[in-house]
C-alpha cells in the first residue's frame, strides 16, 4: 500500500504541475484577447481581475483541458492521502512546482536562473528525506469535533481569501496562491479522514461534514488559484501555493491524525520537511508578483539579490536601474 500510496502521489504531481501551466496558457490567452478587444473596463480599480476577466479564462481551450488534469491529479492525490502519513504525501504532490517550472520554461517562455536550480533541487532532496523517514502507517481523525472544526474553519479561510484576491488588487497574486494552496490542504486532510469509504457507504458519506469541506475547499482553491494566475508569475505563485498544501497538511496530521516518522530517523523527516517548505518560499521570493500575460519577460540576469530592477518605463520617466528587457521593448514596439 505504501509503494502505492507513493505512485498515486508522483501521478498527482505530475498532472497538477501540467494543469497549472495549462490554466497560465488561458489566462495569457484571455488577457491578450482582452487587450486586443480593449476591454479595459474588465480591472478593478485595485488593478486586479474582475469576475468577468475570470470566467473568460475559464472558457479558453487551455483552461479547460488543465481543469481536467485537476480532476485526475485530485483523484489520485485523494488514493495518496489514505494510504501515507500526509506530511509524505502531501509533499511529494508538492512536486509539481518542479514539473511547473521545466514546463514554464518551454510553454511560458520562463527563464531559470541558478538559484532558482538550487532551491528547486532542494525540494527534490528534502522529498527523498521525507521518503525514506516517513513510516507506513496512518490513522486518526475520528472525533465528529474535529470533522466540524475543519468544516468551520474551511468556509472562514474560503471567504477571506476570495476577499484578498479581489480587494488587493495585484498584490494579491501570492496571498491568492498561498490560500489556494491551504485550501488544497485542507481537502487532503479531510479525504484522510472521510468517513464512509470502507466500507463504502453512500449516507454516511453525505452526511460527512468532511465530504463538504472537500466541495467547499475544492472549489473556492480552484477559484482563488484562478485569479492568482491572473495576476502574478506561476512559479512564484505555485511555490507558495505547494508550502500551503505541505504545511499546513504535515502539521495537523502529527498533531491529530497519527502521523510519525520511524523510530530515529524522526529528524530526517524534519529536516526534509523544512527543506522543502524553505525551497519553496525561495522560488516564490525569486519569482517577480507582476504577471506578464502579453509574452514572459526575461527575468534580471545573474546575481543571487532577491530585490527586484527597476527597468525603464515606456514613457522614459522613471529613472532606471538596468536596462530594458527584450520583452519589454518589443511590447512598447507593439502598443506604439
Amino acid at each position: 500500500m505504501f509503494l502505492i500510496g507513493v505512485l498515486f502521489a508522483s501521478a498527482a504531481a505530475i498532472a497538477y504541475g501540467v494543469s497549472t501551466i495549462l490554466r497560465a496558457l488561458g489566462a495569457r490567452r484571455a488577457a491578450v484577447e482582452a487587450r486586443d478587444a480593449d476591454k479595459q473596463d474588465q480591472l478593478t480599480s485595485e488593478g486586479g481581475p474582475s469576475v468577468t476577466s475570470t470566467v473568460d479564462t475559464f472558457k479558453t481551450p487551455e483552461f479547460i483541458f488543465g481543469t481536467s488534469l485537476v480532476v485526475i491529479g485530485f483523484g489520485a492525490g485523494a488514493v495518496a492521502a489514505r494510504f501515507l502519513p500526509l506530511f509524505l504525501s502531501q509533499t511529494i504532490v508538492s512536486a509539481n512546482l518542479i514539473v511547473t517550472a521545466l514546463l514554464g520554461t518551454a510553454a511560458l517562455g520562463i527563464k531559470l536562473h541558478g538559484r532558482d536550480w538550487v532551491a528547486m533541487c532542494a525540494v527534490v532532496f528534502s522529498l527523498c528525506a521525507l521518503g525514506l523517514a516517513s513510516a507506513h502507517q496512518s490513522g486518526g481523525g475520528e472525533e465528529s469535533s474535529f470533522h466540524w472544526g475543519l468544516f468551520g474553519a474551511t468556509c472562514i479561510l474560503a471567504t477571506l481569501a476570495l476577499l484578498a484576491v479581489y480587494r488587493l488588487g495585484k498584490r494579491g497574486a501570492i496571498v491568492g496562491g498561498a490560500a489556494a494552496g491551504l485550501l488544497f490542504g485542507v481537502v487532503a486532510i479531510s479525504v484522510r479522514i472521510l468517513r464512509g469509504v470502507d466500507p463504502f457507504d453512500f449516507g454516511t458519506l453525505l452526511t460527512d461534514p468532511a465530504a463538504w469541506t472537500i466541495a467547499i475547499g475544492g472549489a473556492a482553491g480552484f477559484y482563488v488559484h484562478t485569479v492568482a494566475l491572473q495576476l502574478g508569475q506561476v512559479n512564484g505563485i505555485t511555490a507558495v501555493l505547494v508550502v500551503g498544501e505541505t504545511a499546513g497538511p504535515g502539521i495537523i496530521g502529527v498533531t491529530f491524525l497519527n502521523d510519525s516518522a520511524k523510530p530515529g530517523l524522526e529528524w530526517l523527516a524534519l529536516i526534509g520537511f523544512i527543506g522543502a517548505v524553505i525551497g519553496a518560499v525561495l522560488v516564490a521570493l525569486y519569482s517577480t508578483v507582476d504577471a506578464d500575460h502579453f509574452g514572459e519577460a526575461e527575468p534580471a540576469k545573474g546575481g543571487w539579490s532577491l530585490r527586484r530592477p527597476k527597468t525603464i518605463a515606456l514613457d522614459g520617466t522613471d529613472a532606471p536601474d538596468s536596462a530594458p528587457t527584450s520583452a519589454e521593448t518589443t511590447r512598447g514596439r507593439d502598443h506604439s
